[in-house]
């Protein structure tokens, strides 16, 4: 969102005939503009090969093969500028549902997604996060469900898949439990902690437990963001006059933040310190939020800024980045 003209991936209609190689092309671009700004972390789209498992285009079915040349020079690309790339799969992936034909189709977009993170010859710190799906009125049971499935998936599926707890349905207890049963790797969610953790797990007792999972010589990651505090405006319908009208109400702790809280961060940091893991910050600005929060590590926080790499020499550079995010068009990025 710092240069908002960029884009993600190739969204054309089909009938535009849409291509994995361009969306590449777009990616090449954004990974120049995070290398100048220092930002080694980036979550490609999950829509990264328009309609490459769309399943009435069969026509579109073989772009990520056909774009084998070019997924390598980006792997290369990735590598040069020690980027750690991932892949968020959408909300329709969905492995315990009781109903197969959306669990194939869910490994199918996995399978295509994995197949682009191999051809990158990406390390395994490249991954897919994906959460445990739907509770079905039985969390236990979909649990379970998602473990049998786990063993029907392909190998390159099992490599490079993660899984993460969420914020109303599945808790870390849970997927620490499905971890136990499959080895899968683990993301550990800042905010999904505090929003949904029945089981009154210790903080920091669960971050470790989730670091474990990964390997040895693989590096974790976790997830941070900070709630929305400010009211939130809705469209309701009078009940009198039928009519919409605008409506204020208070915010739900589940929505993420524009920005990351300093001070949050900063004692997360302080607690886990003797931890070692990368940090993908879930912000609705962003790459903004980062370019704000490195000042304000040093502002409030030089101890935890040093642990990430920050001196009071990086002030002025900071504070350019500082600068050029006052500037940006943020309605523009939205659009």
């Amino acid at each position: 969102m710092g240069k908002p003209d960029l884009k993600s991936n190739d969204t054309r209609r089909w009938q535009q005939n849409p291509h994995l190689k361009t969306s590449i092309g777009y990616i090449e671009t954004i990974l120049d503009f995070l290398a100048k700004r220092d930002i080694r972390m980036y979550r490609m789209s999950s829509d990264l090969a328009p309609y490459a498992t769309h399943p009435d285009m069969p026509q579109f079915h073989g772009m990520v093969g056909e774009s084998r040349t070019e997924l390598a020079a980006l792997g290369r690309k990735a590598r040069e500028l020690d980027m750690r790339l991932s892949f968020h799969p959408s909300q329709f992936v969905v492995l315990n549902s009781p109903d197969p034909e959306l669990v194939k189709k869910s490994v199918w977009d996995l399978t295509s997604q994995a197949e682009m993170l191999d051809l990158m010859e990406l390390g395994p710190e490249a991954v897919m996060v994906i959460h445990v799906g739907g509770t079905y009125g039985d969390r236990p049971a979909s649990n379970a469900r998602w473990v049998e499935t786990w063993a029907t998936l392909p190998e390159p599926v099992r490599r490079r898949l993660v899984l993460e707890h969420d914020d109303l349905r599945f808790s870390a207890a849970d997927v620490l439990w499905i971890h136990e049963h499959t080895g899968v790797r683990l993301i550990f969610d800042h905010q999904h902690f505090w929003c949904f953790n029945p089981e009154k797990l210790d903080m920091m007792d669960a971050v470790r437990r989730i670091l474990a999972s990964w390997p040895e010589g693989q590096i974790p990651k976790i997830h941070f963001s900070s709630p929305r505090t400010e009211m939130r405006e809705l469209k309701r319908r009078d009940r009198t006059t039928k009519k919409l009208k605008t409506v204020q109400v208070p915010p739900v702790w589940t929505g993420h933040a524009d920005f990351v809280h300093p001070f949050e961060f900063l004692g997360f940091m302080r607690d886990a310190k003797d931890m070692a893991f990368d940090v993908m910050l879930e912000a609705k600005v962003k790459d903004l939020a980062l370019m704000r929060l490195r000042p304000d590590m040093l502002r409030y926080g030089p101890d935890v800024a040093a642990d990430f790499g920050l001196t009071p020499a990086d002030s002025a550079r900071l504070a350019e980045d500082e600068e050029a995010m006052a500037e940006v068009d943020l309605e523009a990025a939205e659009a």
